[in-house]
């Protein structure tokens, strides 16, 4: 495979307002549009997957689960500097899931999109 894109889904309750929110907020630009049940949005080689509850991802396994937002896999977008980049997103109304936590490697803080799938923010040490 040749493909230099890095392929990442996010379950979405709406794609319209994931669009919105990558865009907005990101950086991404809209690669195509088939909303409601699906969109991709391109920034660097990241191209994310937004898949709505109409889309073939959102169809029930043969167990009867059925994909939804949320849980703990995440993109990881490195920033230079965390607490500006925080309070940026925090002006524009976006919703955290905690506050800004350092270890070893850094600081870090985890934010989610309009469906409820998170973000992190990482700022390595010593940058």
């Amino acid at each position: 495979m040749t493909d230099e894109l890095v392929h990442v889904r996010y379950m979405v309750d709406d794609v319209e307002a994931a669009v919105g929110f990558y865009t907005t907020h990101f950086g991404f630009t809209v690669r195509s549009n088939a909303a409601p049940a699906f969109a991709d949005v391109v920034r660097g080689n990241l191209r994310l997957l937004l898949s709505g509850p109409k889309s073939s991802a959102g169809r029930p396994m043969p167990d009867g689960r059925t994909p939804e937002p949320g849980g703990w896999n995440r993109i990881h977008f490195v920033v230079d500097d965390i607490g500006v980049e925080v309070e940026r997103l925090r002006a524009a109304g976006l919703t955290f899931r905690n506050d800004i936590v350092s270890g070893p490697g850094g600081r870090q803080i985890l934010l989610e999109d309009p469906a409820g799938n998170p973000i992190e923010l990482f700022q390595a040490a010593g940058a």
